[in-house]
């Protein structure tokens, strides 16, 4: 008996949205990239370590120089972190 695979298949729309408001994702950032993910952001000194958190979508959360603030950020939130290196 020969058993057929099964295919999940999901739209770009739902691929976009996977994870939304139960995911974030904590990375560090380098200082050229800050502008462009934060715009918002004020001058920062070049030499911080810079840590991130972002929605699984990649909306732009928190940004700090304190990692276990982006942790106490996602608990907030209530989102299951995962961490990009």
């Amino acid at each position: 008996m020969l058993m057929k695979e099964a295919t999940a298949r999901l739209t770009l729309s739902e691929l976009a949205h996977l994870g939304a408001g139960e995911v974030g994702y904590i990375r560090k950032m380098r200082y050229d990239e800050i502008n462009r993910c934060f715009p918002e952001a004020p001058e920062i000194d070049p030499s911080l370590d810079l840590w991130a958190l972002f929605g699984a979508d990649g909306t732009p959360l928190l940004l700090t120089d304190n990692r276990s603030s982006t942790f106490f950020k996602a608990a907030e939130d209530e989102l299951r972190t995962v961490s990009l290196h």
